[in-house]
C-alpha cells in the first residue's frame, strides 16, 4: 500500500471518535426534525386553506357543556386545545337537561357534551374525528363516544394513542353507524 493511500484509511481511535460524534449528531438532528414536525402537526390541522380564496380559517370554536366535578372532561378539553380548538367551557350541574334539549339519546350518553359548526360531540371523541366531521359535513346530528372508553382522550394519559372502543356518528333519532374505530 502506497503512503498516498494509508493516508486514507482510519487510523485509529481519533477517526472513531469522529465518526461516532458524527453519528450521535446526526441522531440528534433527526430527533429533533421529527420532534418539530410532530407538535407543528396540530397546528397545521388547526387550520384549513380555503380552496378558491387561498385564505387560511381557524378551526370554529367547540362549546363544552360539562360538570363542575369532573376531571376528565377538563382533560379532554385540554386534548383539543392542543389540537388547535378554542374550547368554551360550561360548568353545569344537571347534564341530563342539557343532553335533553341538544337530542343526545341516553344509550348514546357520555359525561360531557359539546356543540360545533351544528354538530353535537358527546363525550371522549378525538379531536381527528371532529376535524374530519367539520371537513367532510355529513348529514348527521354529531358523534358520540358512548360511555367512558378507558383509552379515549381525556381518559388516557396524554399522548397515547386512542384504542379499544368506536366513535359512532348518529343522527336524530338516535340512529347510529362506525365513524372510527380504534
Amino acid at each position: 500500500m502506497s503512503k498516498q493511500n494509508r493516508a486514507k484509511v482510519p487510523t485509529g481511535k481519533k477517526d472513531s471518535r469522529i465518526f461516532s460524534f458524527g453519528l450521535i449528531a446526526l441522531a440528534i438532528t433527526a430527533a429533533v426534525v421529527a420532534a418539530t414536525l410532530y407538535w407543528a402537526r396540530p397546528m397545521q390541522d388547526a387550520y384549513a386553506t380555503d380552496a378558491v380564496t387561498g385564505q387560511t380559517k381557524q378551526l370554529p370554536e367547540i362549546t363544552v357543556y360539562k360538570s363542575p366535578t369532573c376531571g376528565c372532561c377538563t382533560d379532554w378539553e385540554v386534548h383539543l386545545e392542543k389540537e388547535g380548538f378554542k374550547v368554551i367551557s360550561h360548568k353545569r350541574t344537571n347534564m341530563d337537561a342539557v343532553k335533553k334539549q341538544l337530542g343526545v339519546k341516553s344509550h348514546l350518553a357520555s359525561c360531557h357534551t359539546a356543540t360545533i359548526d351544528g354538530y353535537v360531540i358527546e363525550g371522549h371523541v378525538p379531536a381527528d374525528d371532529i376535524k374530519r366531521l367539520l371537513k367532510e359535513k355529513p348529514k348527521a346530528a354529531g358523534l358520540t363516544a358512548p360511555g367512558m372508553p378507558q383509552h379515549s382522550p381525556g381518559m388516557q394519559p396524554p399522548g397515547e394513542k386512542p384504542r379499544g372502543y368506536s366513535v359512532l356518528m348518529f343522527d336524530d333519532e338516535g340512529r347510529t353507524r362506525v365513524y372510527t374505530r380504534y
